[in-house]
């Protein structure tokens, strides 16, 4: 971040500082996301028990108030996409702060259940569409060689939105926290507005000279983008000449291969209990009786999810997808198995873990601490990489939608669940999922670290790749050989 530069194909150089800027600056709605998704922690016990909106809500209520942001976020994976093409990525992520603005006065100023869920339903729509928004405008501004970097800085400052919302909720009410959630968004309104649009949303509009003006900006005023300008057209008029309809996607094996390996990500993602984890941390531990405040454990929670978030950015590159998957999944497996029997032990006798309320809180910070570094991130990182470029618009979305849908279900349902099963009954049907999904990664996720675009979409269709350490996929090898034949 210190402006240093490299040379581009004509041997000129380009700045990285204002690349960095406007990476920040577009993750401003990342961190808007993470404040609705945070705020649904500290508001229950506040909303749900002690009524301090001076009305009542109750538990099954409340379910619907924290999961329909989830619902609002699928509705609009598939319309963003459009908005996107239409009006350029840069205007459509502007637009997203009017419902943002507008939920979160609705939740300021809410006098009954209806407003809280309405209000709660356009964070979902806003925060959800940033999900799709902002990574697509940090890769098509960002250099090769940062890329990655600046990718993963969306995770990131969701993770930092969540972490405010349990910092700020341990200190001050639900109204005032709602208040100073909605300055955010504006905030990030009135920065954002000064960046460039994409360069790429101009050369699909034909815009050369505006492309040449925002790749100046992004690059430095003594950066030559010419070349930059003719690979850019050269790849819209690739993508323009491999073009396919939505049928014709869904029958190619590399497409349908790359289907089941992203939405099975997805599954376990959302399956292993994350969001429930999230929205109901202080409800957790305050069943637990841990013998701290449940508000300074959601912090501690919160601060772990940010420092291995940090810690998965770092690594990723150099250990590999599929091992920091397993390591994942195997370990959320193992924190949730150690929740189910602490409260299986408190439902039957809650003098049998009077001096076990250190195990919660260490259970639920492995289960985030190991989310973070691998089933976090991961998903969406491999999303964009196993896919061809002229499939995109279609699974792209897909893979959205069918994402927030299950973080709706989960979220909606876990209340239901620990009704129905009880809090160790839902977290034992959460560490089934998560070693399931342990198996799943072992046999099905191939390893994407170190192999070209080209290359997986070669082996997805059943060919060979070179080698690569830590492309040890069974699934995969079998397949090749079958082929090979």
């Amino acid at each position: 971040m210190t402006g240093s530069s490299e040379p581009n194909a004509a041997g000129n150089t380009g700045r990285k500082l204002p690349q960095y800027i406007a990476a920040l600056a577009a993750s401003g709605g990342a961190l808007a996301a993470g404040t609705f998704l945070g705020w649904t922690s500290p508001a229950e016990i506040p909303l749900v028990h002690q009524q301090e909106y001076g009305f009542p809500i109750n538990a099954e209520e409340f379910s619907w108030i924290g999961s329909i942001a989830n619902f609002g976020a699928a509705l609009m994976c598939f319309p963003i996409g459009i908005l996107m093409k239409k009006i350029g990525r840069k205007w459509a992520m502007l637009l997203l702060v009017l419902p943002l603005l507008v939920g979160w006065l609705l939740i300021i100023f809410a006098s009954n259940v209806a407003m809280l869920m309405v209000g709660r339903f356009l964070l979902g729509s806003g925060g959800g569409a940033f999900c799709i928004t902002g990574p697509t405008y940090t890769a098509e501004i960002s250099d090769a060689s940062i890329r990655g970097a600046l990718g993963m800085f969306f995770q990131l400052f969701i993770t930092i939105g969540i972490l405010f919302g349990y910092v700020v909720g341990a200190a001050v009410n639900v109204q005032v926290l709602s208040i100073i959630c909605v300055v955010i968004p504006v905030a990030f309104g009135l920065i954002f507005f000064f960046m460039p649009e994409s360069p790429q949303y101009f050369i699909e509009k034909n815009r050369v000279e505006e492309a040449s003006k925002s790749l100046i900006w992004l690059r430095g005023s003594h950066y030559d983008e010419r070349d930059e300008i003719k690979e850019l057209q050269a790849e819209d008029a690739k993508m323009r000449a491999e073009k396919i309809s939505f049928v014709q996607c869904f029958q190619q094996r590399a497409t349908i291969r790359a289907l089941i390996v992203s939405l099975g990500l997805v599954f376990f993602h959302q399956m292993s209990g994350i969001n429930a984890v999230i929205f109901y941390t202080t409800t957790i531990f305050d069943d637990a009786n841990a013998g701290i405040e449940a508000s300074t454990a959601t912090i501690i929670v919160g601060v772990i999810q940010v420092v291995a978030t940090l810690l998965a950015t770092i690594i990723v590159d150099k250990v590999g997808r599929r091992i920091l998957l397993m390591i994942s999944d195997f370990f959320m497996a193992v924190s949730t198995i150690l929740l189910a029997v602490y409260f299986q032990l408190k439902e039957t006798d809650e003098t049998q873990v009077e001096n076990l309320g250190w195990l919660p809180v260490l259970a639920l910070c492995l289960f985030i601490a190991t989310f973070s570094i691998g089933y976090g991130p991961i998903p969406w990182l491999m999303i964009g990489e196993l896919f061809a470029n002229n499939v995109k618009a279609y699974v792209g979305p897909l893979g959205g939608a069918f994402s927030w849908l299950l973080a709706f279900l989960v979220t909606k349902v876990f209340t239901n669940l620990r009704d129905a099963l009880g809090i160790s009954g839902a977290f034992w049907l959460f560490s089934g999922i998560s070693l399931v999904g342990t198996v799943f990664v072992f046999f099905i996720v191939p390893e994407t670290k170190g192999i070209s675009l080209v290359e997986i979409q070669r082996m997805l269709s059943g060919g060979k790749v070179r080698p690569t350490r830590g492309h040890d996929n069974p699934a995969m090898e079998c397949d090749e050989k079958v082929e090979s034949r």
